[in-house]
């Protein structure tokens, strides 16, 4: 059994996650990390969710049981575990969130001292540490080597000073108003406040979390409502943020919402005008649209693809000492200011954008067309080695003789298999696409 996926250990709460194996997987953590602790604290977060209560619960007996101090901090956002984790000095950070899934998922998410998500190499080591009888659940502290736990509820505002200290001192948020959604989620205290400080309108919404309303028709997924807000109010932009407050997306002030290709690529291009782009380029995911690509050439300006995932990403740009990159779905890395992704700060920086730019959002988000691509998320009832699946070479050849860029691929942590087809003619892809979800219908789910 394959615990981890790819954003750390996600399931439905209470049956794939439960509270034993969560203070297992913490004590599995724990007795990791103690190999080389330099102050034996670990800080745990977590979002908004009704089962966090349990889970956290359950680190912190797994944590505390193999002699761990814990730092418990309550919901905040995911960036905010990585910049708080290394902050405060501690060995380690633990997010419990499920990001954007529904209420009844939750999921734990590990990182560095240093405030980086762990590689694949040390989360199978955790894994293989969870798995050994052994090892696990028998390595217990006893006596004064027991850990403690504390609740400290004021560190919120080291992460507004961070956040703020990434806004151009030069500009200000005076006359700016802005709708924002929270997603019911762990952003909903930390969004609003960094942006009235700096001198911003906001409106906000869906930031009456109940344990059970993250995410449900609102945040990042769900943009209706905050498009439909930011017409009424008359709004100069909108933001949404998902449930953990990692990912961003952006509203312009007609009430349209702008692809994550356009932000990446307006936003790059924008960091090198300022000559703030190290390593002349970016980095994002295979997923991301030809047009951006087509986009950073044409401004002499590379674009390197890693593999889905924000943790992928981060690990290409330090390979290529890079400090921009990001996905098509939101998760924007600005590394000078964060480990991870991070919505409220992608939120500060497309404001930084907009402002010096002197025009709106919906004139200067989108500088560049992008090619037609239609993304397709199937429920499979069994998650087949695609390898092995007969005939889908020859439906692949096809796809690739109409010029047609595909990525097939397994959701790392629904059941789900992912398509994506891109090409210049439309009509064509669309297509194409109703023959891949036809064939894999039948292959996956007869």
């Amino acid at each position: 059994m394959k615990l981890f996926g790819t954003d750390g250990v996600r399931g439905e709460a209470g049956s794939f996650l439960t509270a034993q194996m969560a203070m297992n997987l913490a004590m599995a953590a724990g007795i990791y990390f103690l190999k080389e602790a330099k102050t034996k604290k670990i800080l745990v977060g977590k979002d908004t969710r009704r089962s966090g209560y349990m889970i956290e619960n359950a680190i912190v007996a797994g944590l505390t049981a193999v002699g761990y101090d814990v730092i418990q901090i309550g919901p905040m956002p995911t960036p905010a575990i990585a910049f708080l984790t290394q902050n405060m000095r501690c060995d380690a950070g633990i997010m419990i969130s499920a990001s954007h899934n529904p209420h009844q998922d939750n999921g734990i998410k590990f990182f560095d001292g240093n405030g980086d998500k762990l590689p694949s190499s040390i989360e199978k080591e955790i894994e293989d540490i969870y798995f050994d009888e052994s090892k696990c659940c028998t390595v217990y502290a006893t006596g004064s080597q027991i850990g403690s736990a504390k609740r400290i509820d004021d560190v919120i505002g080291r992460y507004i000073v961070q956040l703020k200290n990434s806004f151009p001192t030069n500009l200000s948020l005076q006359g700016v108003r802005i709708v924002l959604d929270t997603a019911n989620g762990a952003g909903y205290k930390v969004g609003p406040t960094v942006l009235e400080e700096l001198g911003a309108e906001v409106i906000v919404m869906h930031d009456t979390p109940d344990g059970f309303n993250i995410n449900e028709n609102c945040g990042a997924l769900y943009t209706s409502d905050l498009q439909k807000k930011v017409r009424e109010s008359r709004a100069d932009i909108g933001f949404a943020l998902d449930g953990d407050a990692d990912r961003l997306v952006v509203v312009d002030e007609k009430g349209n919402e702008v692809d994550g290709d356009h932000l990446l690529g307006a936003l790059a291009h924008f960091l090198h005008q300022n000559g703030d782009l190290t390593g002349s380029g970016m980095v994002a995911t295979v997923m991301s649209n030809q047009g951006l690509e087509d986009y950073m050439n044409e401004h002499h300006l590379q674009l390197h693809r890693a593999n889905v995932g924000d943790k992928n990403v981060l690990e290409m740009m330090k390979e290529k000492s890079i400090n921009f990159g990001g996905e098509q779905s939101g998760h924007i890395i600005v590394h000078d200011y964060a480990k991870t992704g991070d919505g409220l700060l992608s939120a500060l920086q497309i404001l930084a954008l907009v402002l010096s730019s002197g025009k709106k959002a919906s004139q200067i988000l989108r500088p560049f067309s992008l090619y037609p691509q239609k993304l397709v998320n199937l429920n499979v009832k069994e998650k087949k080695d695609l390898s092995t699946i007969e005939n889908l070479s020859e439906l692949l050849a096809d796809c690739e003789n109409e010029n047609i860029r595909h990525l097939i691929r397994y959701s790392g942590t629904e059941n789900k298999l992912r398509l994506l087809l891109e090409g210049k003619e439309n009509q064509k892809m669309l297509a194409m696409m109703d023959k891949f979800v036809n064939f894999f219908e039948k292959a996956l789910n007869a």
